[in-house]
């Protein structure tokens, strides 16, 4: 199980230390400054260090990098990325629902991350235009808007909340061809909870979501990918043998830098 947000730093600088390359679960750190330390230390004792966006290998965010290297969309001006639902009454034995934002609490820490990291993987680097970063239940944030704009021209629209009754479509892409709309996650998640795992690397059963080409009046089932967690550690089994990490930290830190920032210019 993973670790509170409050000690990734500590265990994470611990298991460098001790000349163990480190997996953190997200975020790396709870603030840019903790990401930094984290990666400085790193890289100071030549021990390398990666952090667990596992997001980009769910079955949407694999079935749009191949519907974008298709440009079946035309030119991409426009993302909505959501992870909402509706728990209007607060668990008290969930930490994240009630610790403060500084001791790791909250969606714009929990959430948050998975939304702006799979944005900057499929679009490129962007700025924070805006966000409401927001307590609804008394607790820690559980309502948080981010909207980016990527240097490609696309604006990415996040949005994380644990209070909406009405949750919209988990992705929705629009170019100027058409929209690729995904309407629900895919099962990994639910599967593991189960007790089931992946074999040899492979889910032995279908891990996709369904997604659905608009075109304007005209609505078509598009082609997805299973998703596969197990890709990001078979990446990290190559990486400790030199090839590339699954997840740098140039990633880790653009992503720490966002979420800082949106603490920082939220007008809630």
């Amino acid at each position: 199980m993973a670790s509170a947000n409050k000690v990734h730093a500590s265990q994470a600088i611990a298991g460098l230390k001790a000349g163990v390359p480190v997996v953190v679960d997200k975020p790396m750190g709870r603030t840019l400054k903790e990401t930094k330390e984290i990666v400085d230390f790193s890289k100071q004792v030549n021990v390398p260090v990666t952090t667990y966006f596992n997001r980009k290998w769910d079955s949407d965010a694999l079935t749009i990098k191949k519907i974008i290297k298709e440009g079946i969309l035309g030119n991409i001006f426009r993302l909505d990325s959501r992870f909402e639902r509706y728990r209007p009454e607060l668990s008290p034995e969930s930490w994240r629902e009630n610790q403060t934002a500084i001791e790791g609490g909250g969606n714009l820490l929990d959430l948050q991350p998975h939304l702006v990291s799979t944005a900057l993987d499929w679009f490129g680097p962007a700025n924070l235009i805006t966000a409401s970063v927001r307590s609804l239940r008394g607790g820690s944030d559980d309502d948080v808007t981010l909207v980016l704009e990527h240097t490609s021209g696309v604006d990415s629209y996040l949005s994380v909340s644990s209070i909406n009754a009405a949750p919209g479509p988990r992705i929705r892409i629009t170019g100027d061809k058409g929209s690729l709309v995904i309407n629900e996650i895919d099962p990994q998640e639910p599967l593991l909870k189960s007790g089931k795992f992946p074999k040899n690397g492979q889910w032995p059963e279908s891990t996709k979501s369904e997604a659905f080409l608009h075109l304007g009046d005209k609505v078509i089932s598009y082609p997805s990918i299973d998703g596969n967690y197990s890709l990001f550690y078979i990446q990290v089994k190559q990486a400790l043998s030199g090839g590339a990490w699954p997840v740098t930290t140039d990633e880790a830190l653009s992503v720490a830098e966002i979420i800082d920032k949106a603490r920082e210019i939220s007008f809630r």
